[in-house]
């Protein structure tokens, strides 16, 4: 079983059993402030530093989904446009804020009513309940044609473009803060402490997503580490 398998089993059961051992497979650490130690560097670099031709990171603090679409508009423009291959283009989410939520699992929205949290609601004013970003629409085709608007080439899912190379990212540091404010406001469970929150959330992101020690350093490690260009998006 590699380490990835046995930390997402280790959590489950320890999940189920209450015990304590879940302190010691939570990404980053059970800490407010993630230690070195605790971070998983080598699968930092591994998803950051790839061999890439061009490398763009978006930066998201207000939760505004119209940014999956210009990170779609992105790839395509790199793609077909200045004819970068796939496989060259490096492109990863920096999320912290109410932009964390798009890392957070159904489960995680519902348990703790992230929508209600933030205030997040669809264009009939009905407050989200789930993570409706995260599920793929078009099945994964390389060979399609990208005019075609029901293409992977126009899913906005973050499901479709992480299988096109999109790297998401968690902010331990976010996860922690807003952890405790879904305590002080009454959307945990009864008994639940900030810390019991933000290991439960940090074991039940969605698939893929990189745990990193705060995302407002690591915006600055990415450029400095990587020369990742910086794109953030304000309406």
């Amino acid at each position: 079983m590699n380490r990835s398998s046995f930390l997402l089993a280790s959590a489950s059961v320890a999940a189920l059993t209450g015990t304590a051992d879940a302190a010691q497979v939570v990404p980053g650490g059970t800490l407010l402030v993630e230690r070195k130690k605790n971070f998983d560097e080598a699968a930092f670099n591994a998803k950051l530093g790839r061999p890439a031709k061009i490398r763009q990171m978006c930066e998201a603090i207000a939760l505004k989904p119209v940014m999956w679409n210009n990170l779609k508009n992105s790839l395509n423009a790199l793609e077909f446009g200045y004819g970068y291959p796939a496989s060259g283009i490096a492109t990863a989410l920096a999320p912290h804020g109410p932009s964390s939520s798009y890392t957070y699992s159904d489960y995680v929205w519902e348990k703790y009513r992230i929508g209600e949290f933030f205030g997040i609601k669809d264009d009939d004013g009905k407050i989200i309940t789930k993570n409706i970003w995260l599920k793929a629409t078009a099945p994964y085709n390389t060979s399609a044609d990208p005019d075609n608007e029901k293409s992977m080439y126009q899913d906005r899912s973050i499901e479709m473009l992480q299988r096109r190379g999109l790297v998401v990212m968690t902010c331990h540091t976010a996860v922690e803060e807003q952890s405790r404010a879904i305590v002080k406001k009454g959307f945990a469970p009864a008994g639940m402490t900030g810390t019991d929150v933000a290991n439960d959330i940090l074991t039940h992101l969605i698939p893929g997503s990189v745990v990193v020690p705060g995302m407002v350093a690591t915006v600055a490690v990415l450029q400095a580490r990587f020369h990742y260009t910086y794109l953030t998006l304000t309406f």
